[in-house]
């Protein structure tokens, strides 16, 4: 599930609120619409985020991480945690990199410090469908 391509980025991009799907698409490029919709429609299913129809022409369809998606948020911090104590690929520019992309690399974007979400608690066995696999 998380394993998939595009999936991180995308709760990495919903971590800090809903967000339309023509924004997420412009924030992901080069991602095509028709895997954005797929990986979205996919999310979804697997009640990783919401999808909201405000309905209106053109239609006004909002996306959100549900709480389950929001555990995701942490393993994100570990990565960005583990990727600014690596030298970056393009510069030695480490010290400027607190809480963002290398300054001097051509995509340098904010990331948000996430809360941390407390995961539920579990009284019964998972359902094989309630798992979530790293790849």
């Amino acid at each position: 599930m998380i394993g998939d391509k595009w999936t991180m980025l995308i709760i990495r991009d919903l971590a800090t609120g809903p967000k339309r799907t023509m924004e997420l698409h412009s924030n992901l490029e080069p991602i095509s619409s028709r895997t954005l919709v797929g990986r979205l429609r996919d999310m979804v299913k697997d009640r990783l985020l919401e999808r909201t129809d405000f309905g209106g022409n053109p239609p006004h369809i909002e996306y959100a991480l549900t709480e389950r998606g929001q555990v995701l948020i942490p393993l994100l911090d570990a990565l960005r945690e583990v990727g600014q104590s690596l030298e970056c690929n393009e510069c030695e520019d480490r010290k400027k990199r607190r809480g963002r992309y290398c300054e001097v690399c051509p995509n340098s974007l904010e990331i948000p410090q996430s809360r941390r979400v407390a995961t539920p608690s579990r009284t019964s066995r998972r359902k094989q469908d309630d798992s979530i696999v790293l790849l």
